[in-house]
Formats: C-alpha cells, sequence, structure tokens
C-alpha cells in the first residue's frame, strides 16, 4: 500500500481529535447534548473548519456510532479470545459477559448505541454503522451455534413460524456461520433480546437492587439461556 500523504496524515490525525473530543462530550453530557458547535469550542476551532472534515451532525454521530459499535464488538471478541482455556465457561456466556462489562463501563456510548434515538438523526442504509453491527452479529452468532450444522439448525424446536414470518427470516443476512435456518434465527433473535435486556435494566439502573450479586445473576441467566436454546436442537 501506498504511503499515506503528509496532508492524509493530517487530516486522519484532525479526524481522530474530533472524534476523540465528541467522545469525551458524549461521556461529559450524554448523547444529546452532542452538537458539532461544542465539540468545535473543546478544540478552539470554528464550526466551520470543523465542516471540513464533517459536514454534518449526521456524519459526526454515524462515524461515532460506529466507532462505538467497533469497540464494542473487540471487547466482546477480546474477552472470548483471552477465556479460551477456560473449559467451565461456555464461550457465549464469555461473550455475553465482555459486551456486559463493556456496556456498564461506557454507559453514554451504551445509550448512544441502544438509548432513545437522537432527534432527526437517521442512519445511512447498509452504510458503516450496518457493518459494524454485523461484526458484533457474527460473534454472538459463532459462540451461540459453533458446532451444529444446518440439518441440526433447520430441526430446532421452537414456535411453529407464520408462512409470512419464516419468508422474512429466510432473507435476513447472518454473518457468523453462513446462512441460518429460520428456526435458528428465530431463536438467535430471542437470545439476543434476552442479553441484551438484562443488560440495559443494569446499564439504566433498573436492578441497582440487587447490588454486588448483579454479576452472578447475569452469569446464571446466560448460562440457563444457553443450554435452553441446545435443548432445542436435535443431537446430530
Amino acid at each position: 500500500m501506498a504511503t499515506p500523504s503528509l496532508r492524509e496524515r493530517r487530516r486522519a490525525a484532525a479526524t481522530q481529535e474530533i472524534l476523540d473530543a465528541a467522545e469525551r462530550h458524549i461521556t461529559e453530557h450524554g448523547p444529546a447534548a452532542l452538537s458539532l458547535r461544542a465539540v468545535a469550542r473543546s478544540l478552539g476551532m470554528t464550526v466551520q473548519a470543523l465542516y471540513h472534515y464533517f459536514p454534518s451532525r449526521d456524519a459526526l454521530v454515524t462515524a461515532l456510532v460506529t466507532k462505538a459499535y467497533d469497540d464494542l464488538a473487540h471487547a466482546v471478541q477480546a474477552a472470548v479470545e483471552a477465556a479460551a482455556d477456560d473449559p467451565d465457561l461456555p464461550r457465549l456466556v464469555i461473550a455475553a459477559e465482555g459486551y456486559r462489562r463493556w456496556a456498564i463501563a461506557r454507559p453514554e456510548h451504551f445509550q448512544l448505541l441502544y438509548g432513545t434515538p437522537l432527534r432527526d438523526y437517521v442512519a445511512p442504509a447498509e452504510g458503516p454503522t450496518t457493518q459494524a453491527t454485523r461484526r458484533m452479529s457474527a460473534i454472538f452468532e459463532r459462540e451461540l451455534f459453533d458446532g451444529f450444522t444446518a440439518a441440526q439448525l433447520a430441526a430446532a424446536d421452537g414456535p411453529e413460524l407464520s408462512p409470512a414470518l419464516r419468508a422474512h427470516l429466510e432473507q435476513l443476512p447472518h454473518f457468523g456461520l453462513g446462512h441460518l435456518p429460520p428456526p435458528a434465527t428465530a431463536l438467535f433473535l430471542s437470545a439476543w433480546g434476552h442479553l441484551h435486556g438484562l443488560v440495559v435494566l443494569e446499564v439504566f439502573g433498573h436492578t441497582a437492587f440487587l447490588g454486588d450479586h448483579q454479576g452472578e445473576i447475569f452469569r446464571m441467566a446466560m448460562r440457563n439461556l444457553l443450554a435452553d436454546i441446545h435443548r432445542r436442537i436435535p443431537v446430530a
């Protein structure tokens, strides 16, 4: 690859500096308070100068959301790799705990991804935010269904799917193990809702009454979830 020019390196450095400032602003004031003017002021630059790097607030938000998803996916994958030799803890549980730790450590960034939608912001269709979510989805698909054949996943036990829902699930993209049969997709979405819902409750303080036991409750829930899904998939 060609070495970036001096101008390209300076632009990349300035872009990263703007993103860092925007992340600090979100941490201090929350996602809803994000504005180009506030970010520019914190860097001692004009809004007009900032427009050379991000032509709109939406462009900056898209970059921030993409980076947050990438950071989250990296944290989940790093957790799985760090505990690869632990035979007592399923990899899906490890991945889920990596997700939880990231969310608890960065509640404002988690809120940017999954909290109240920013007013008037719409992520670009099939844009970088979509690609980033797919990278994270691939990790959980892999850890939930690795070792099962397509025939086993197609025969998974679950509620009868309506023809319309089955047809819709057939068309969804998958990024972990390739194409998932509709029964496996339904199980995956159900598992994701359970996992994510528990993290949301904790991040937003709704399970604070559990105190220091929240981690134990979460691990128990993830073990039970994984066991229940695997019981629904027939033995090869």
